[in-house]
């Protein structure tokens, strides 16, 4: 008979349920004198029988007025009760109203009491039943997958609510670290220490661990995914509290667990003074505003307010992309308003950028421009020099004519005894900036030297990612190859900050606390997907690791400083090296030699200028560049096709 009642059109269902509380006053009405007097069918009752059509008239209108009628029952919560006990209280004193106006025969006190107490019983009890019954078919019928819930705090609490209308998941039970909760029931489930993880994982068949723990620490958090590794259930999170508190995202719209996570790196809190100093109310420059790291200082430069933000990229659309989101932050933000100018240009073209930095009164550069990926780079060198070091040298000597009083350069730790073109191309960019420091600008040059960024292009972790949702294998160049990582907010909150010190010639580290071992990062992100990487120990695992060997020019660990001279500053995640260079008569002769080698396409001159401008530069591997290859297995008559 339910599921008839279920398949009935929404305007049936309510008009039945009417009908039910149509029978559940006349009910109450009658027991009201029937308990009071203790008869079936009291005596007076037979004088006020005119209250049982009265009750009905007042009472269901009341309900209605309320909003009984309106929701959903399988969704109801325990605003349903509070509407039922409104609804009954308000008809039950309308009808004493009614009786007290009329004074037509006696009714107990007593009896009001009751009536109303029966009332509440019956609509209510009735209503709860049909919900239990309606949600328990419901998760019968739907194939949901069972949830342990990590974090039985305000967070886990809302996740399970969340839960329990999904058509996916099912909250089975919670684990938390507090052993005062042990034991205890939240929402009907209880709370388990999280050693008994494994046993519970094995009892309910859980395939998914959620962390509601939006507010630990990413150190916290790592231990508890380390102790999650190797058990059959994938993980996931809950946005964190800031994604929570922003809206940017609901509690029930957990992620993939963020690679930051699984590093254990705390952020430092960031010093307002320093953020502002650079950018706050000054006109902005960001070259190489659509990478990785522009687009973020772009994002980061915005909410600080500046007066104008101009986002210089040579790709149509990332300068798209980014524009259309900042314009979004823009239209969210308010007063004062912020002039943003998306423009197109190469760094090579040294003129436009004059000319831009001039028109608009630019006075902070952040020059994130820059050919990153070292094979790619390894195999077209002319092209890395030109974007990397003679973008740099425009870029700089624009910023000197048009007077803008900061400069920054976004460098790399792979210019430390860089093996690659990428790396040496960087350290040279450096010099050029040391250089011209040493020159007498009015402009500060700075640099900012950092390692990897998480989630950047051509990083692992979204190669890995994808390698894991495929099923394998996942592919590392060597087991002992190592990294630093640093989320890009953080770095470019770093590098924002840093600007803030800079002097004249100064050259800022980054603090990238430990180094990675690539190989452990992939099997963690594999075993807390749930999966067992596959190897000798284990051959029926479900991902193989795969070693495909170093790539041109690459390192097994890079480093952050050249020497081991290094002093603090005032931000204790920032410090000021202090390395040599050469003077800038010897640089510029190396550049003008470079440019003249690169114009020509004499890819060993090039070779040989990079190797005598950076001292450090030792490359392990010959002339890749495929045009010269071209050309050379050409002239050895050796066909290219």
């Amino acid at each position: 008979m339910l599921e008839q009642f279920l398949n009935l059109p929404a305007t049936i269902r309510r008009a039945l349920l009417i009908v039910g509380d149509t029978v559940a006053v006349l009910i109450a009405v009658w027991a009201s004198f029937a308990i009071r007097l203790g008869d079936w069918w009291p005596y007076l009752l037979q004088d006020v029988v005119w209250l049982f059509p009265l009750a009905v008239f007042i009472v269901i209108p009341t309900f209605a007025a309320v909003g009984l009628y309106r929701p959903i029952l399988r969704y109801a919560d325990e605003s349903l009760f509070y509407t039922i006990v409104l609804g009954a209280s308000a008809g039950i004193l309308l009808m004493i109203a009614v009786w007290v106006f009329l004074r037509a025969g006696l009714v107990p006190r007593s009896s009001w009491l009751i009536c109303w107490l029966v009332l509440t019983a019956l609509v209510g009890g009735g209503r709860l039943v049909l919900r239990r019954y309606l949600r328990r078919r419901f998760r019968s019928t739907a194939q949901r997958t069972p949830v342990i819930v990590y974090g039985a705090g305000e967070a886990g609490a809302q996740l399970v609510n969340a839960l329990r209308y999904s058509a996916e998941f099912v909250p089975v039970v919670f684990v938390d670290d507090n052993p005062r909760l042990w034991g205890s029931v939240v929402l009907g489930l209880k709370v388990r220490a999280p050693f008994k993880l494994p046993r519970l994982v094995a009892r309910h068949e859980a395939g998914l661990i959620l962390l509601a723990l939006p507010s630990t620490s990413h150190r916290r958090r790592r231990e508890i995914l380390e102790s999650l590794a190797g058990l059959s259930a994938r993980v996931m999170a809950l946005p964190t509290l800031a994604e929570l508190t922003s809206g940017a995202r609901r509690i029930d719209e957990f992620r993939e667990i963020d690679v930051e996570d699984i590093l254990g790196r705390d952020s430092v809190q960031p010093n307002e003074t320093l953020l502002r100093a650079r950018v706050g109310d000054k006109a902005v420059m960001v070259t190489g505003a659509g990478g990785s790291i522009g687009a973020e200082l772009c994002r980061q430069i915005l909410a600080l307010r500046p007066r104008r933000l101009v986002l210089f990229e040579r790709s149509e659309y990332a300068l798209y992309s980014i524009e259309q989101e900042l314009g979004a932050m823009l239209a969210n933000m308010g007063q004062p308003p912020v002039e943003l100018i998306p423009l197109l240009g190469s760094v090579s073209h040294r003129r436009r950028l004059q000319v831009a930095m001039e028109r608009f009164g630019i006075q902070t550069v952040y020059h994130a421009a820059a050919y990153k990926h070292v094979p790619i780079v390894e195999r077209n060198p002319i092209e890395g020099v030109r974007n990397n070091v003679f973008g740099t040298l425009h870029a700089a000597e624009a910023a000197i004519a048009a007077g803008v009083e900061t400069f920054v350069l976004v460098s790399s730790d792979k210019a430390v005894r860089p093996t690659n073109v990428m790396g040496a191309t960087k350290r040279l960019a450096e010099l050029i900036l040391q250089g011209l420091a040493g020159e007498g600008s009015a402009t500060r040059l700075c640099m900012v030297r950092f390692g990897n960024v998480l989630d950047s292009s051509g990083s692992v972790v979204p190669l890995f990612r994808e390698q894991i949702r495929k099923g394998g294998p996942v592919t590392v160049t060597h087991p002992e190859v190592e990294r630093y990582f640093m989320t890009i907010p953080e770095a470019a909150q770093l590098v924002i900050q840093a600007s803030a010190m800079a002097q004249g010639g100064d050259l800022f580290l980054l603090d990238m606390g430990e180094s990675v071992r690539i190989f452990d990062l992939a099997r963690r992100m594999i075993r807390l997907s749930g999966l067992e990487v596959r190897d000798e120990e284990h051959p029926d695992g479900d991902i193989e690791v795969r070693f495909t060997g170093l790539r041109s020019g690459e390192k097994l660990r890079e480093e952050l400083l050249i020497g081991a001279d290094d002093l603090p500053t005032a931000h204790p995640m920032i410090r000021r090296a202090r390395e040599g260079h050469p003077p800038w008569p010897a640089i510029r002769d190396c550049l003008e030699r470079l440019d003249a080698a690169a114009r020509a396409f004499e890819y060993p001159a090039v070779r040989a200028i990079l190797r005598e401008a950076v001292a450090e530069y030792q490359p392990e591997n010959g002339i890749e560049d495929w045009v010269w290859q071209a050309g050379m297995k050409e002239e050895a008559g050796v066909p290219t096709d």
